[in-house]
């Protein structure tokens, strides 16, 4: 075995698809996928033991095959499906960051925590506080893309 083979084996990958009622929005090879589940953050890592969960509104993150950076999905919720080879994620909605419209994110932040420190009810605060998680993983999205582009500007 050569000296380079011994310093970067290959590393395992499972076969990820991510779709929704409207497109399929990734298909391929990936090293890993993480997203929000009911009981806090799924890593998926090939080999995982069979699962069917609800995904709850966040971002869903995963290493394609071959790159050295994750991609960034939001995903408002679901199901998802891991098998040891594969893992297969039915968004209720899912979005890349170009379809993310980051006016209206930023807003429905401003007016959740308006809500949240004003309402004395627990079932508006309750609400608002859901729609401030959706509206920060959508930033995360979008911020994470403009990262990714300012790196690439960076090694033109």
């Amino acid at each position: 075995m050569s000296h380079d083979a011994a310093q970067s084996p290959r590393q395992a990958s499972l076969q990820l698809e991510i779709v929704s009622a409207e497109a399929a929005l990734f298909s391929g090879p990936v090293h890993r996928v993480t997203l929000k589940g009911v009981d806090g953050e799924l890593g998926i890592l090939p080999g995982h033991s069979p699962l069917l969960t609800p995904v709850l509104p966040g971002v869903a993150r995963f290493l394609p095959e071959g790159r050295q950076e994750e991609d960034f999905l939001y995903v408002s919720g679901g199901m998802v499906e891991v098998q040891p080879d594969r893992t297969i994620v039915l968004a209720d909605t899912a979005l890349r960051s170009e379809e993310i419209d980051e006016e209206a994110a930023r807003e429905a932040e401003r007016r959740a925590r308006e809500i949240m420190e004003e309402s004395v009810l627990f079932s508006d605060r309750d609400a608002a506080h859901a729609e401030l998680l959706r509206a920060l993983a959508q930033l995360k999205v979008v911020e994470h893309a403009r990262r990714m582009a300012r790196g690439k500007k960076d090694t033109a």
